[in-house]
């Protein structure tokens, strides 16, 4: 926790723009009423995603509204590490890691369980893994301006996830341990007590030489590398993730100071999908309208 004061005392003050979301927070079973497991999720373990069915593998309820200028969905929808692999492109370690990193973010930021796309912002790393991770289960993006990289490039496996409704932010990132990025330290206190069957040293080691640049690895090392990242992914999911993920709270958030500026669109679209979500309905199901 002081790590992330000293970081925006050192930042300095900015502004900070709301991406115009158009709600008040609701309370599920008092102003909104939304029914949740009404399809079951996809855990059906295939090549691309052989560990979506491990035990701690996480699943997502997720609301969304209905069309492009439509009002909330009265269900929720289940995301699965097999839905995010699909997007993402193939699966590799960074998914799951990001999407067990924002599973006990969202424990935080939405305890009903339901996850509210509308209101949600993003920050990640420049990794493409991690980066298409928060937009997929966020739905920040660039042009909206609610989709940033980290400034302090310390926090490049790690994610910020902020509500703009009630105006919470919080970080996640890996305990020590489990953080197989070599020189790269964990922006959080904790660490696993399990012992994983892989070695992050072990890990390590392999990855400087199969990812260094003008390494030549051998095709047996490419091999052993990926095998490893499958180990350890797997090892993970066998764990409840609050064992290896740590998630907390922001003091004082302010976007501006946290992101890098310059990989920011200068001028935002405003998004105009979420606009009608609290519109009123109808006064009866049959009327000719005006």
């Amino acid at each position: 926790m002081q790590a992330i004061r000293v970081l925006l005392a050192a930042l300095g003050c900015a502004a900070f723009a709301l991406a115009h979301a158009a709600a008040p927070t609701f309370t599920e079973g008092k102003d909104i009423f939304i029914e949740t497991g009404v399809e079951a999720p996809d855990r059906a373990p295939t090549w691309y995603a052989s560990m979506v069915n491990r035990p701690y593998a996480p699943t997502f309820e997720m609301l969304a509204t209905q069309g492009t200028q439509g009002r909330y969905y009265p269900y929720t929808y289940p995301v699965t590490l097999k839905d995010l692999i699909r997007f993402h492109g193939h699966d590799c370690e960074g998914t799951v890691h990001v999407a067990n990193a924002a599973w006990v973010a969202f424990r935080i930021l939405f305890p009903d369980g339901i996850i509210d796309r509308s209101v949600l912002w993003g920050i990640s790393g420049d990794s493409p893994c991690w980066s298409d991770g928060v937009a997929f289960l966020t739905g920040a993006r660039v042009q909206y301006g609610n989709l940033g990289f980290f400034r302090d490039k310390r926090y490049s496996h790690a994610i910020v996830l902020y509500r703009e409704d009630t105006k919470v932010a919080v970080l996640a990132t890996w305990k020590e341990g489990i953080n197989n990025i070599p020189g790269e330290p964990v922006m959080l206190p904790g660490r696993i007590d399990w012992k994983p069957k892989v070695s992050m040293r072990e890990i390590e080691a392999l990855k400087a030489v199969v990812k260094s640049a003008g390494g030549e690895p051998t095709p047996y090392q490419v091999d052993r590398m990926r095998y490893q990242q499958w180990e350890q992914v797997n090892d993970i999911l066998d764990h409840p993730l609050t064992e290896s993920y740590s998630a907390q709270v922001i003091p004082d958030f302010q976007w501006a100071q946290w992101i890098d500026p310059a990989k920011s669109m200068p001028k935002t679209i405003t998004r105009s999908d979420v606009r009608l979500k609290n519109y009123p309905y109808r006064q009866r199901p049959v009327d000719p309208g005006p």
